[in-house]
């Protein structure tokens, strides 16, 4: 049976709230990971230190071929992906393989951008067509999932 493992740390609640409730309805695993500082209400959890990495070394640590990968995270979304698993971002983005260098390349130049003493804009409000979009795009993987089974 396949995983869906949550990076939690910077996933909206109400995108965890999607998670959950397919959960209960297909039965399959819901795993969480998240630092100490953050309170996540979920039965199978997994808490990591405050270190840097430490949720997404925990998620790649429980990921398997099959598995549903669900981050923010453009590195840990292309580790995944690089493990056989899915990836998805809280916004409905579905990643894949032949978009993941323009991403990572872009995060690069923004970090650069930003340690030059740049500025950028923070991620806009979340809309209830973000939660529709996102549920669209898991039950999507879902099917991909199981039938990759």
């Amino acid at each position: 049976m396949f995983k869906v493992i949550v990076d939690a740390d910077a996933c909206p609640r109400t995108c965890l709230q999607v998670m959950q409730k397919h959960s209960e309805r297909l039965g399959f695993r819901l795993l969480t990971v998240a630092s100490i500082d953050h309170h996540i209400e979920n039965a199978d959890h997994i808490v990591v230190g405050r270190g840097r990495d430490a949720a997404d070394f925990a998620v790649i640590n429980n990921t398997a071929a099959g598995d549903i990968v669900v981050t923010q995270d453009w590195g840990l979304a292309a580790l995944a992906l690089g493990k056989g698993a899915f990836a998805l971002a809280p916004s409905g983005r579905i990643y894949c393989e032949q978009s993941m260098d323009f991403l990572l390349n872009e995060r690069f130049w923004k970090a650069k951008h930003r340690r030059a003493g740049g500025r950028s804009k923070g991620p806009r409000a979340r809309t209830a067509e973000d939660d529709s979009r996102l549920e669209q795009s898991f039950l999507r993987l879902l099917a991909l999932a199981g039938s990759a089974r």
